[in-house]
């Protein structure tokens, strides 16, 4: 049994590729994972701290597949070639590191078939940074993984399609709300909580300068008013 985490597992079943980079490859779970359980080809597993490179190094030789596993000092995806991986993970970075990432070695990731995505911050700037690049979502899947929820992005490139996404869509997940994900909701219904109780504390005047409430309250309320119009499209 392969130890990963819910959320690690989730990104991995979403994985059809057969060369895949597991870029930020931290102790090398997923890249064991990918091989064991998905029956991928052969994993570029990459980081580019040496601390997790040498234990990701270890677990592969634990695991008896250094023949099919290769662990690389990588800045991102710069130590390969654009065709020799077929798809990507990119997984517990922030929104603005993912996206240089990607930035920097586009011609690699513009010749996969999928990336797998699931930044820690700014998703709705990493969704609309994608649509603007030329890559399309085709998927997207969300988990609460020890009381935090996570979202993962399913994504290829295809300078053809010119989809369109507005500021609820970047927020919350275009496919997400199509699907009408049951984990969005549960997010969007704790979120709701959390925004109505900000709200209360300003006017109590325990969390802001008077003169800061009217503009922190409009900012709190406008997101309340996206959250409860979209939870009444989605709810059943």
């Amino acid at each position: 049994m392969v130890p990963v985490s819910k959320r690690m597992k989730k990104i991995a079943e979403m994985v059809s590729a057969k060369r895949v980079a597991d870029i930020g490859c931290d102790h090398g779970f997923v890249s064991i994972y990918l091989i064991k359980e998905k029956d991928v080809d052969h994993v570029f597993a990459m980081d580019i701290n040496d601390g997790p490179l040498k234990r990701a190094y270890e677990h592969v030789n634990e695991y008896g597949l250094r023949n099919r596993i290769e662990v690389i000092n990588s800045d991102g995806a710069k130590a390969i070639k654009p065709g020799e991986a077929d798809g990507a993970v990119i997984a517990g970075m922030g929104g603005r590191l993912t996206e240089r990432i990607i930035l920097d070695s586009i011609d690699v990731f513009q010749k996969m078939d999928e990336m797998i995505l699931s930044p820690q911050s700014e998703i709705d700037h990493v969704r609309r940074f994608l649509i603007q690049n030329g890559f399309d979502i085709l998927d997207e899947d969300m988990v609460l993984d020890e009381s935090k929820f996570y979202v993962i992005i399913k994504c290829s490139y295809d300078a053809s399609v010119k989809r369109q996404i507005d500021d609820v869509q970047a927020l919350y997940g275009p496919v997400l709300i199509e699907k009408k994900h049951p984990v969005l909701i549960d997010y969007l219904n704790e979120r709701l909580i959390k925004l109505e109780d900000i709200v209360k504390r300003i006017d109590e005047g325990t969390e802001q300068k008077s003169d800061k409430k009217r503009a922190r309250t409009d900012e709190v309320n406008g997101e309340i008013e996206l959250i409860r119009g979209l939870l009444s499209k989605i709810q059943d």
